[in-house]
Protein backbone atom coordinates (compact mmCIF):
# COMPACT_ATOMS: atom_id res chain seq x y z
CA UNK A 1 0.00 0.00 0.00
CA UNK A 2 1.00 3.32 -0.79
CA UNK A 3 0.94 6.25 1.53
CA UNK A 4 -1.01 8.91 -0.34
CA UNK A 5 -3.49 6.02 -0.06
CA UNK A 6 -4.61 7.61 3.36
CA UNK A 7 -4.27 11.20 2.86
CA UNK A 8 -7.46 12.61 3.15
CA UNK A 9 -8.64 16.87 3.41
CA UNK A 10 -8.82 18.23 6.77
CA UNK A 11 -9.32 22.32 7.05
CA UNK A 12 -7.27 24.50 10.13
CA UNK A 13 -10.30 24.93 11.55
CA UNK A 14 -11.08 21.15 12.62
CA UNK A 15 -7.47 21.28 14.60
CA UNK A 16 -9.16 21.60 18.19
CA UNK A 17 -6.81 24.25 20.12
CA UNK A 18 -8.65 23.75 23.29
CA UNK A 19 -10.09 20.80 24.96
CA UNK A 20 -13.66 21.20 26.20
CA UNK A 21 -14.55 20.73 29.79
CA UNK A 22 -15.68 18.62 31.28
CA UNK A 23 -13.47 15.90 29.56
CA UNK A 24 -16.43 13.64 29.24
CA UNK A 25 -18.53 15.89 27.15
CA UNK A 26 -16.95 15.84 24.02
CA UNK A 27 -18.48 14.15 20.94
CA UNK A 28 -17.98 10.36 20.39
CA UNK A 29 -18.32 9.08 16.49
CA UNK A 30 -19.23 5.46 16.75
CA UNK A 31 -17.96 3.16 13.82
CA UNK A 32 -19.29 -0.31 13.24
CA UNK A 33 -15.70 -2.29 12.93
CA UNK A 34 -17.50 -4.27 10.24
CA UNK A 35 -20.31 -2.68 8.39
CA UNK A 36 -19.03 0.97 8.75
CA UNK A 37 -22.12 2.33 9.62
CA UNK A 38 -21.89 5.14 11.69
CA UNK A 39 -23.76 7.25 14.73
CA UNK A 40 -23.19 10.71 16.53
CA UNK A 41 -22.89 10.68 20.15
CA UNK A 42 -21.40 12.20 23.22
CA UNK A 43 -18.56 10.55 24.94
CA UNK A 44 -20.35 9.57 28.03
CA UNK A 45 -22.81 7.23 25.73
CA UNK A 46 -19.85 5.18 25.51
CA UNK A 47 -21.84 3.26 28.63
CA UNK A 48 -24.11 2.08 26.17
CA UNK A 49 -22.00 0.37 23.49
CA UNK A 50 -20.50 -1.86 26.48
CA UNK A 51 -21.38 -4.48 28.22
CA UNK A 52 -20.60 -6.29 31.81
CA UNK A 53 -17.82 -8.17 31.45
CA UNK A 54 -16.21 -6.22 28.83
CA UNK A 55 -12.37 -5.04 29.62
CA UNK A 56 -11.29 -1.37 29.29
CA UNK A 57 -7.57 -1.67 28.88
CA UNK A 58 -5.51 2.17 30.03
CA UNK A 59 -1.90 3.65 29.20
CA UNK A 60 -1.17 4.99 32.72
CA UNK A 61 2.50 6.79 31.27
CA UNK A 62 3.02 10.32 32.90
CA UNK A 63 3.81 12.80 30.08
CA UNK A 64 7.10 14.38 31.15
CA UNK A 65 7.72 18.26 30.34
CA UNK A 66 10.01 16.74 28.15
CA UNK A 67 11.11 20.44 26.15
CA UNK A 68 13.82 22.41 27.31
CA UNK A 69 15.02 25.62 26.43
CA UNK A 70 18.61 26.39 27.07
CA UNK A 71 21.53 28.11 25.69
CA UNK A 72 25.01 26.68 23.87
CA UNK A 73 27.97 26.98 26.13
CA UNK A 74 30.42 29.07 24.93
CA UNK A 75 28.30 30.61 22.26
CA UNK A 76 24.79 31.66 24.35
CA UNK A 77 22.99 30.52 20.89
CA UNK A 78 19.25 29.03 21.68
CA UNK A 79 19.38 25.77 22.03
CA UNK A 80 16.12 23.30 22.62
CA UNK A 81 15.93 20.01 23.57
CA UNK A 82 12.80 16.85 22.97
CA UNK A 83 13.43 14.19 25.70
CA UNK A 84 12.05 10.63 24.06
CA UNK A 85 13.17 8.15 26.05
CA UNK A 86 16.11 7.00 28.88
CA UNK A 87 18.52 4.45 27.83
CA UNK A 88 20.64 4.80 30.89
CA UNK A 89 20.14 6.91 34.21
CA UNK A 90 20.61 10.10 33.14
CA UNK A 91 21.51 9.83 29.29
CA UNK A 92 18.55 10.45 27.08
CA UNK A 93 17.48 9.51 23.58
CA UNK A 94 16.21 13.47 22.63
CA UNK A 95 15.77 15.90 19.18
CA UNK A 96 18.02 18.95 19.34
CA UNK A 97 17.76 22.36 17.68
CA UNK A 98 20.00 23.74 15.88
CA UNK A 99 21.00 19.80 15.31
CA UNK A 100 23.49 20.43 12.68
CA UNK A 101 25.44 23.27 15.08
CA UNK A 102 25.54 20.97 18.43
CA UNK A 103 28.42 18.48 17.40
CA UNK A 104 29.52 15.61 19.44
CA UNK A 105 30.51 17.25 22.83
CA UNK A 106 28.74 20.44 22.68
CA UNK A 107 27.34 21.31 25.89
CA UNK A 108 24.03 22.85 26.90
CA UNK A 109 22.80 25.04 29.85
CA UNK A 110 19.30 25.36 30.94
CA UNK A 111 18.07 27.26 33.86
CA UNK A 112 21.60 29.39 34.66
CA UNK A 113 23.73 26.41 35.27
CA UNK A 114 20.66 24.13 37.13
CA UNK A 115 20.99 21.48 34.99
CA UNK A 116 23.49 20.90 31.62
CA UNK A 117 23.59 18.47 28.91
CA UNK A 118 26.39 17.02 27.02
CA UNK A 119 26.01 15.65 23.34
CA UNK A 120 27.53 12.50 23.41
CA UNK A 121 26.59 10.35 20.23
CA UNK A 122 24.47 11.55 16.59
CA UNK A 123 22.47 8.48 16.63
CA UNK A 124 19.78 7.87 13.19
CA UNK A 125 16.96 9.95 12.20
CA UNK A 126 18.26 13.01 13.56
CA UNK A 127 18.11 11.95 17.26
CA UNK A 128 21.05 12.69 19.54
CA UNK A 129 22.49 11.20 22.48
CA UNK A 130 22.31 13.26 25.72
CA UNK A 131 24.17 12.81 29.19
CA UNK A 132 22.63 15.20 31.82
CA UNK A 133 24.88 16.53 34.66
CA UNK A 134 22.47 18.08 37.60
CA UNK A 135 21.97 18.39 41.59
CA UNK A 136 18.92 16.98 43.47
CA UNK A 137 16.19 15.10 41.60
CA UNK A 138 16.53 14.72 38.05
CA UNK A 139 12.05 15.15 37.52
CA UNK A 140 11.92 17.69 40.08
CA UNK A 141 14.25 20.02 37.89
CA UNK A 142 12.40 18.98 34.77
CA UNK A 143 9.01 20.60 36.32
CA UNK A 144 10.49 23.11 37.05
CA UNK A 145 12.28 23.83 33.89
CA UNK A 146 11.15 22.04 31.21
CA UNK A 147 7.60 22.90 29.25
CA UNK A 148 4.74 19.72 28.03
CA UNK A 149 5.65 19.03 24.46
CA UNK A 150 2.44 20.14 22.59
CA UNK A 151 2.03 19.18 19.31
CA UNK A 152 2.71 21.61 16.38
CA UNK A 153 -0.79 21.95 15.43
CA UNK A 154 -1.80 23.28 18.61
CA UNK A 155 -0.93 26.73 19.18
CA UNK A 156 -2.28 28.40 21.83
CA UNK A 157 -1.31 27.91 25.57
CA UNK A 158 -1.87 25.29 27.69
CA UNK A 159 -3.23 26.92 30.77
CA UNK A 160 -3.15 23.92 33.02
CA UNK A 161 -0.62 21.16 32.53
CA UNK A 162 -2.86 18.66 33.98
CA UNK A 163 -5.72 18.84 31.09
CA UNK A 164 -2.63 17.44 28.44
CA UNK A 165 -2.38 14.31 31.32
CA UNK A 166 -5.17 11.58 31.70
CA UNK A 167 -6.76 11.40 35.45
CA UNK A 168 -5.26 7.99 35.82
CA UNK A 169 -1.64 8.65 35.04
CA UNK A 170 1.24 7.21 37.24
CA UNK A 171 4.13 6.26 35.30
CA UNK A 172 6.64 9.34 34.12
CA UNK A 173 8.09 9.21 30.95
CA UNK A 174 6.37 10.06 27.87
CA UNK A 175 6.92 12.66 25.56
CA UNK A 176 2.98 13.04 24.61
CA UNK A 177 -0.23 12.09 25.92
CA UNK A 178 -1.67 8.84 25.15
CA UNK A 179 -4.72 11.12 23.71
CA UNK A 180 -7.82 8.96 23.64
CA UNK A 181 -7.52 8.25 27.53
CA UNK A 182 -8.26 12.38 27.92
CA UNK A 183 -11.86 11.80 27.48
CA UNK A 184 -12.20 9.98 30.76
CA UNK A 185 -13.06 11.32 34.02
CA UNK A 186 -13.00 9.96 37.49
CA UNK A 187 -16.77 10.22 37.67
CA UNK A 188 -17.49 8.18 34.46
CA UNK A 189 -14.64 5.69 35.49
CA UNK A 190 -16.52 5.05 38.63
CA UNK A 191 -19.74 4.38 36.26
CA UNK A 192 -18.31 2.29 33.96
CA UNK A 193 -17.32 0.06 37.12
CA UNK A 194 -20.82 0.02 38.45
CA UNK A 195 -22.03 -1.52 34.95
CA UNK A 196 -20.02 -4.08 35.47
CA UNK A 197 -17.17 -2.58 32.94
CA UNK A 198 -13.47 -4.18 33.96
CA UNK A 199 -10.87 -1.75 33.56
CA UNK A 200 -6.87 -2.45 33.96
CA UNK A 201 -3.95 -0.87 33.24
CA UNK A 202 -0.28 -0.99 31.05
CA UNK A 203 1.73 1.49 30.61
CA UNK A 204 3.58 2.56 27.19
CA UNK A 205 6.00 5.59 26.92
CA UNK A 206 4.77 7.60 23.74
CA UNK A 207 7.61 8.59 21.89
CA UNK A 208 9.12 9.78 18.59
CA UNK A 209 6.82 6.78 16.65
CA UNK A 210 3.90 8.96 17.01
CA UNK A 211 4.81 11.99 15.36
CA UNK A 212 6.87 11.07 12.95
CA UNK A 213 5.96 11.26 8.89
CA UNK A 214 5.81 8.22 6.86
CA UNK A 215 8.22 9.68 4.07
CA UNK A 216 8.91 6.41 1.90
CA UNK A 217 6.32 5.88 -0.53
CA UNK A 218 5.54 2.35 0.00
CA UNK A 219 4.32 1.37 3.85
CA UNK A 220 6.52 -1.58 4.00
CA UNK A 221 9.92 0.50 4.06
CA UNK A 222 8.37 2.64 6.78
CA UNK A 223 11.18 1.74 10.25
CA UNK A 224 9.05 2.46 13.43
CA UNK A 225 10.91 4.11 16.32
CA UNK A 226 11.27 1.62 19.37
CA UNK A 227 9.11 2.72 22.20
CA UNK A 228 9.23 1.36 25.97
CA UNK A 229 6.19 -0.97 27.43
CA UNK A 230 5.50 -2.92 30.66
CA UNK A 231 1.94 -4.90 30.73
CA UNK A 232 1.33 -6.07 34.35
CA UNK A 233 0.88 -9.92 35.12
CA UNK A 234 -2.67 -9.14 36.11
CA UNK A 235 -3.44 -7.41 33.34
CA UNK A 236 -2.81 -9.97 31.07
CA UNK A 237 -4.22 -12.48 32.63
CA UNK A 238 -7.69 -10.40 32.63
CA UNK A 239 -7.01 -9.98 28.64
CA UNK A 240 -7.10 -14.10 28.62
CA UNK A 241 -10.32 -14.16 31.41
CA UNK A 242 -12.41 -11.97 29.16
CA UNK A 243 -11.33 -13.61 25.82
CA UNK A 244 -12.57 -16.88 27.46
CA UNK A 245 -15.94 -15.56 29.06
CA UNK A 246 -16.27 -14.18 24.86
CA UNK A 247 -16.45 -10.47 26.28
CA UNK A 248 -14.49 -7.68 24.27
CA UNK A 249 -11.92 -6.32 25.00
CA UNK A 250 -11.40 -2.49 24.36
CA UNK A 251 -8.25 -0.38 23.84
CA UNK A 252 -8.27 2.74 25.10
CA UNK A 253 -6.11 4.23 22.49
CA UNK A 254 -3.57 3.03 19.92
CA UNK A 255 -0.57 3.23 22.24
CA UNK A 256 -2.74 -0.05 23.98
CA UNK A 257 -2.99 -1.27 20.52
CA UNK A 258 0.54 -1.38 19.71
CA UNK A 259 1.10 -2.86 23.87
CA UNK A 260 -1.19 -5.44 23.31
CA UNK A 261 -0.27 -6.62 19.68
CA UNK A 262 3.79 -6.30 20.88
CA UNK A 263 3.16 -8.71 23.60
CA UNK A 264 0.87 -11.39 21.38
CA UNK A 265 3.77 -11.16 18.56
CA UNK A 266 7.04 -11.50 20.37
CA UNK A 267 5.70 -13.36 24.08
CA UNK A 268 7.08 -10.52 25.83
CA UNK A 269 4.77 -8.34 28.76
CA UNK A 270 7.71 -6.51 28.93
CA UNK A 271 10.65 -4.60 27.06
CA UNK A 272 10.54 -2.36 23.47
CA UNK A 273 8.46 -2.30 20.80
CA UNK A 274 8.62 -0.97 17.23
CA UNK A 275 5.54 -2.41 15.73
CA UNK A 276 4.02 -0.93 13.12
CA UNK A 277 0.42 -2.21 12.33
CA UNK A 278 -1.45 -1.17 9.13
CA UNK A 279 -4.10 -2.97 6.71
CA UNK A 280 -3.70 -6.61 6.45
CA UNK A 281 -2.27 -6.72 10.56
CA UNK A 282 -4.16 -9.65 12.11
CA UNK A 283 -4.75 -8.63 15.62
CA UNK A 284 -5.12 -11.33 18.27
CA UNK A 285 -5.98 -9.35 21.04
CA UNK A 286 -8.28 -6.15 20.95
CA UNK A 287 -11.54 -6.35 19.66
CA UNK A 288 -12.58 -2.73 19.86
CA UNK A 289 -10.84 0.87 20.13
CA UNK A 290 -11.37 4.40 21.44
CA UNK A 291 -9.47 6.64 19.59
CA UNK A 292 -9.10 10.46 18.89
CA UNK A 293 -8.79 11.36 14.85
CA UNK A 294 -5.52 10.99 13.54
CA UNK A 295 -2.96 13.16 11.08
CA UNK A 296 -3.51 12.52 7.49
CA UNK A 297 -0.92 9.76 6.11
CA UNK A 298 -0.02 9.18 9.77
CA UNK A 299 0.89 5.98 11.11
CA UNK A 300 -1.83 6.14 13.63
CA UNK A 301 -4.14 6.40 10.84
CA UNK A 302 -2.90 3.51 8.88
CA UNK A 303 -3.69 1.70 12.17
CA UNK A 304 -7.27 2.81 12.70
CA UNK A 305 -7.62 1.67 9.16
CA UNK A 306 -6.14 -2.26 9.71
CA UNK A 307 -9.20 -2.15 12.19
CA UNK A 308 -11.72 -0.96 10.45
CA UNK A 309 -10.68 -0.89 6.36
CA UNK A 310 -9.46 2.02 4.70
CA UNK A 311 -12.25 2.93 2.57
CA UNK A 312 -14.42 2.89 6.14
CA UNK A 313 -12.34 5.49 7.72
CA UNK A 314 -11.93 7.60 5.45
CA UNK A 315 -15.54 7.77 4.44
CA UNK A 316 -15.86 8.62 8.65
CA UNK A 317 -13.18 11.00 8.80
CA UNK A 318 -15.33 12.88 5.83
CA UNK A 319 -18.36 12.36 7.61
CA UNK A 320 -16.72 13.95 11.02
CA UNK A 321 -15.16 16.92 9.16
CA UNK A 322 -18.51 17.67 7.29
CA UNK A 323 -20.37 16.90 10.48
CA UNK A 324 -17.76 19.57 12.83
CA UNK A 325 -16.09 17.43 14.80
CA UNK A 326 -12.95 18.46 16.60
CA UNK A 327 -9.33 16.64 15.26
CA UNK A 328 -6.55 15.38 16.92
CA UNK A 329 -4.86 15.69 20.29
CA UNK A 330 -7.12 17.67 22.12
CA UNK A 331 -10.19 17.26 20.15
CA UNK A 332 -13.46 14.54 20.01
CA UNK A 333 -12.97 10.46 20.30
CA UNK A 334 -14.09 7.91 18.14
CA UNK A 335 -15.68 4.34 19.00
CA UNK A 336 -14.96 1.12 16.68
CA UNK A 337 -16.57 -1.52 17.73
CA UNK A 338 -19.35 -4.23 16.09
CA UNK A 339 -22.62 -4.29 17.47
CA UNK A 340 -23.31 -5.79 21.04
Amino acid sequence: MRVEDFDYYLPESSIAQKAVEPRDSSRLLVLNRTTGEMEDKIFTDILAYLNPGDLLVFNDTRVIPARLIGEKKGTHGRAEVLLLKEKEKDLWEALVKPGGRLKEGAEIVFGDGLLKGVIKKHLDQGLRLIQFFYEGNFMELLDKLGEMPLPPYIHEKLEDKERYQTVYNKNPGSAAAPTAGLHFTEKLLVSLQKAGINIAFLTLHVGLGTFRPVKEENLEEHKMHTEVYDIPQATWELIQKTHNEEKKVVAVGTTVVRTLESAAKWGRLMGETDIFIYPGFRFQVIDALITNFHLPKSTLLMLVAALVGRENILKAYEHAVSSGYRFYSLGDAMLIIDNN
